[in-house]
């Protein structure tokens, strides 16, 4: 086979030949023009005064708000204890020989009664090194040492205060309210209305402990006051009769508890909605 040349008389050819075809390829229309003004338009509509500046919360830049975490602390075990009984009182029914512990003395009363007994707390062991340095230095010096009465002071100690209310030697029982377990405390109302003697329940076992000179006290107990002070003693005992003493058989009949949560509640709610709306339904 003969090879085949192109010539330049070929080239001229076809460029006159195909003019149309080389030129006719035009560039694509741009989007309507109406389109475009309609964006800009809008745009112009958007823009405001102010800017937007949004706050960047990163390290060394904004500081973030404050936010309630409540919800997402791990609790020490003590404090779920503590709340978790608390919903356990209020869910369950709680028996009247529990649930009289939830019936504190008012605030008033409670005061008058700390006072009295900060006038009358025990002996502790600097004033007791004081006393008998003093009572050892007078035999030393071969003077006579006066026997003197033991001083009024509150007695304490669950062992000490059953025995005088046994006696009938105590004029006043404070129990605390929060004694744990319950189980020590819980009998020892009963014993005080059988021996008649006026007996309080009162907030709480650290006040108490506070005034023996003590961590905690479970219960405290009056025998004796001085003269100066049996008017104040005496409207205390009266308020203390009227509340607990004189009210015992009413109490011991309340029971306690029974109290239905938010979402319970709701519940019980929506399932009264429907059965009212059936019954009228079906009438």
């Amino acid at each position: 086979m003969t090879p085949v040349f192109l010539t330049s008389s070929f080239f001229s050819f076809s460029f006159s030949f195909f003019p149309s075809l080389l030129f006719s390829v035009q560039p694509r229309k741009s989007a309507k023009k109406g389109g475009a003004k309609k964006a800009s338009k809008a745009k112009e509509q958007q823009v405001s005064l102010f800017e937007k500046n949004p706050k960047k919360f990163g390290i060394g830049q904004d500081v973030r708000p404050s936010r309630d975490l409540t919800r997402y602390v791990r609790w020490p075990k003590y404090v779920r204890l503590q709340r978790q009984r608390r919903v356990l009182y209020q869910r369950l029914k709680v028996p009247p020989s529990v649930n009289q512990f939830t019936r504190a003395l008012d605030k008033n009363t409670a005061t008058q009664a700390f006072k009295l007994m900060d006038k009358y707390r025990p002996e502790d062991k600097a004033a007791k090194k004081q006393r008998l340095l003093a009572i050892a230095e007078k035999k030393a010096a071969g003077e006579k040492v006066e026997q003197s009465k033991a001083p009024n002071v509150v007695k304490f100690g669950l062992k000490h205060v059953t025995a005088l209310v046994e006696q009938k030697k105590a004029s006043l029982v404070l129990i605390a309210h929060d004694v744990e377990p319950l189980e020590l405390v819980v009998w020892l109302p009963a014993l005080c209305r059988k021996k008649q003697v006026p007996y309080a329940i009162i907030k709480g076992k650290a006040r108490l402990g506070q005034v023996v000179g003590k961590k905690t006290a479970a219960v405290v107990a009056f025998t004796t006051v001085n003269k100066e002070d049996q008017a104040e003693f005496g409207k205390l005992v009266e308020v203390v009769k009227s509340n607990y003493l004189d009210r015992y058989d009413e109490l011991r009949k309340k029971w306690g508890g029974g109290t239905v949560g938010v979402k319970s509640r709701a519940k019980m709610l929506k399932r009264e909605k429907a059965i009212a709306a059936e019954d009228i339904s079906k009438v």
